[in-house]
């Protein structure tokens, strides 16, 4: 993540997506001070605004986590190779990607010591030795934390060494209550992404090629970005018994016998702050969904004359006294930019509102109010904005997810075979294949290997696919992905 981007302003043209995308994506992220590289190899500093992104999503989706009965806790970062090799699956899955610690201080370990790219092993044995009977069933647990995979290709928040997440981690009497928690947090992900980031998925199951290490099932949500590729934004895994097995985790059931329990994980990561930008950006930038985005509108004054500063700077306090505890709200009153060039820099930010006072604003005892997502211009009066402003904003998230979905099922098309799969995307087309699978393996590979498409999941919701469905097959979406 070392590449350098010639250094511009915020009211510079950005490249447009369709000359490239990877480019834009680029100069997006950095410009609207989302994150930016680091030296450290594959990672990135993410900055306040970026940081403030991700705590507005952090703190939707703390809410639904709680309120589906699970609590936070916190794990630690080392995990013991010892510990981490007793799950030969697992630790083969993220071998290439561990990071090691092998000194501490001036001292070689006796150990080596991996920094954590997921959790299970040190969870799997810390259950071992909290649960004993079935009265201490099931055990909900998640932790926010940071990962590391030593990825060697790497792109800011889409794919990097170290990133933040959240990993949930239960622990249950029986198969139908586990698989049960699988979907429940399948469903919690799907409502958070498209009814908080406007961001509408396909939520399925995944195949045996693409589930996590060590798991019986994975499920997820597949998300389509506006260059036509797909994103996993999400995944909640069936464990079944086996890490149950390894780190012998059992308990006490009602009629005296021990059994193992059956375990899930499921997380998201900053992940999506990428898919945020990738879903709703245009050629001038970000736009960011209300729900989640750190200044929902920003004040911009405008005066020509120091006679019209006075009354337009009051006016101004007023409109911060009246919404400023209703919406997120930022008031840039800098003096060394002209108006137009913050018109700039906040359409560059994505932030959703922006309301214009000038003299004329004064003199009607209102705001000019411009949508970021339309542009549309409107005029509020003062005495309605505390209610007009919070309706333009529900208006905004909603067409942002509109918009979005409108493209993705634009961008889904239904093919009869194999072969129509292979041709779709042969000649460079994008976006989502839908076909019936019959399982197999071959099919699978064989589609992956003619045009680099992959099997993103099997979705629950079939009523897009009806027409597909037939004995003995499954219907699964391929496309090319992040």
């Amino acid at each position: 993540m070392s590449e350098s981007l010639p250094r511009k302003q915020f009211v510079e043209d950005l490249t447009d997506q369709t000359d490239d995308f990877s480019r834009w994506y680029n100069e997006v992220v950095r410009k609207a001070q989302l994150a930016d590289y680091s030296p450290v190899r594959g990672s990135m500093v993410i900055r306040p605004y970026g940081y403030g992104l991700w705590e507005n999503m952090q703190r939707l989706l703390d809410r639904r986590i709680k309120d589906t009965g699970h609590q936070n806790a916190y794990f630690p970062l080392l995990i013991p190779e010892s510990l981490l090799k007793l799950e030969a699956d697992h630790v083969e899955g993220f071998a290439p990607e561990c990071a090691w610690v092998t000194e501490g201080g001036s001292e070689k370990l006796e150990e080596r010591y991996a920094i954590r790219p997921t959790s299970e092993a040190i969870i799997g044995h810390m259950y071992s030795r909290w649960i004993e009977s079935y009265r201490d069933l099931p055990v909900l647990i998640n932790q926010w934390a940071n990962v590391m995979r030593w990825e060697k290709v790497t792109r800011l928040f889409l794919r990097t060494a170290e990133f933040l997440w959240q990993e949930g981690h239960t622990a249950h009497a029986n198969e139908p209550e586990c698989l049960e928690e699988v979907l429940r947090m399948l469903e919690v992900y799907r409502d958070f992404v498209e009814n908080e980031l406007a961001i509408p998925v396909y939520a399925g199951k995944k195949s045996d090629s693409e589930r996590f290490a060590g798991a019986q099932d994975t499920y997820s949500i597949e998300a389509l970005m506006r260059d036509g590729k797909a994103l996993q934004a999400g995944t909640s895994h069936h464990l079944g018994q086996h890490f149950a097995r390894v780190f012998d985790i059992t308990y006490q059931d009602e009629q005296g016998r021990r059994q193992f329990v059956w375990q899930t994980s499921w997380g998201v990561s900053t992940r999506l702050v990428g898919a945020i930008v990738m879903t709703h950006g245009d050629d001038q930038g970000l736009r960011l969904p209300p729900n989640v985005a750190p200044i929902q509108a920003v004040v911009v004054p405008i005066w020509r004359k120091d006679a019209d500063r006075a009354a337009v700077s009051e006016f101004v306090a007023k409109v911060k006294q009246a919404i400023g505890g209703v919406v997120r709200l930022h008031v840039d009153d800098r003096d060394q930019y002209t108006p137009g060039w913050k018109y700039n820099e906040y359409e560059m930010r994505g932030v959703p509102v922006r309301l214009e006072i000038g003299p004329k604003d004064v003199a009607n005892n209102a705001v000019m109010s411009v949508r970021r997502d339309t542009r549309i211009k409107e005029s509020i009066p003062f005495d309605q904005l505390a209610q007009r402003l919070p309706a333009l904003l529900a208006d905004i998230q909603r067409t942002l997810f509109e918009q979005a979905k409108t493209f993705r099922d634009d961008s889904t098309v239904l093919a009869g075979s194999k072969e129509e799969v292979i041709a779709h995307f042969a000649a460079e087309k994008r976006g989502l294949v839908a076909v019936a699978w019959d399982g197999s393996a071959a099919f699978e590979a064989e589609v992956k290997e003619a045009c680099g498409a992959t099997l993103r999941c099997m979705p629950i919701d079939l009523s897009r696919f009806g027409s597909l469905e037939k004995p003995g097959h499954r219907v699964a979406l391929f496309a090319r992905a992040y």
